[in-house]
């Protein structure tokens, strides 16, 4: 804004400007990223179809921003709302997902949820969509938890041994290697790690369970949709510098993910969305298998 003089055409003699100082184009901006947020973010949803649901938080200056991205039954992303508050907490994630509802969005049967692991949003998926949830724990995230319980002369061989396993052809022989890996960590004496591993174990292979291609497993496999998302938000706000309150990091949010927006692409894989969607609303698909 302190710029924005330079960009304007030089007026007449003896004419004063009106409106042009970097506070009046401080204010203009506020008030047009304020209105196409509140537009954006009360939009109905009651036309999208969604096959899966990602969440995550990003930390804007203090304040979280908890942001959901959907994944319709054609492989299209599209960002759904997010609410803004201290922390990634359940109440903040729970009072996002009551908000979609009351936008109209619709669950028609179950739905296939991507998360990072965070209790809070796991809560608020229990909370809000009970067992219409088909919980995915993000792969990416558990291998790096992983390595963080290790010394580093054995994270290289213990992450070799999860990519394997969570490259397998088969939910039972994922089990089986994870199981192996769990009972050879403790046996090393990595008991914390083995316990970090075991820990929504199951949810990590969800996508497996359903029988899904390998191109949509991967995509659907982890959170980095969603990330990339945010890192797009990362980029659109690292400009400002001088942060207010939590509406300024909801506004600048909301500008990141319609920035983010333009440049999405259909999910890898995406031509295989019927096969997620007829796991998703069948009944042969058994999830409730639970890791010993």
């Amino acid at each position: 804004m302190r710029g924005s003089g330079a960009s304007l055409e030089a007026l007449p003699p003896g004419v004063t400007g009106r409106g042009t100082s970097k506070s009046a184009a401080s204010r203009q901006l506020v008030k047009r990223m304020g209105g196409k947020m509140k537009q954006y973010l009360s939009r109905s949803l009651e036309e999208i179809k969604l096959l899966a649901l990602m969440l995550d938080g990003i930390e804007v200056e203090g304040h979280t921003v908890v942001v959901s991205l959907g994944i319709t039954e054609d492989g299209t992303k599209t960002p759904l709302g997010l609410w803004q508050g201290s922390t990634e907490n359940a109440t903040v994630c729970t009072s996002l997902l009551q908000d979609l509802i009351r936008r109209g969005l619709r669950i028609d049967g179950r739905l296939l949820c991507v998360i990072d692991g965070g209790k809070g949003i796991r809560k608020a998926i229990d909370d809000v969509f009970g067992n219409s949830a088909v919980v995915q724990r993000c792969q990416v995230h558990k291998r790096r938890n992983l390595k963080g319980h290790l010394p580093k002369s054995r994270q290289t061989h213990v992450d070799r041994i999860l990519r394997e396993a969570y490259s397998s052809t088969t939910a039972q022989t994922a089990r089986k290697r994870l199981r192996s890996l769990t009972l050879w960590l403790e046996g090393n004496g990595h008991e914390d790690a083995a316990a970090s591993l075991r820990e929504g174990m199951e949810e990590t292979l969800t996508v497996l369970t359903l029988k899904l291609p390998p191109s949509l497993r991967r995509a659907l496999a982890t959170t980095n949709a969603i990330e990339n998302t945010l890192g797009t938000v990362r980029r659109v706000s690292r400009n400002v510098k001088r942060w207010k309150d939590g509406s300024m990091a909801r506004r600048w949010t909301a500008a990141g993910l319609l920035t983010a927006q333009k440049r999405f692409r259909r999910i890898k894989g995406y031509r295989d969305m019927p096969i997620l969607e007829k796991a998703l609303r069948g009944n042969d698909v058994d999830l409730t298998e639970k890791v010993a």
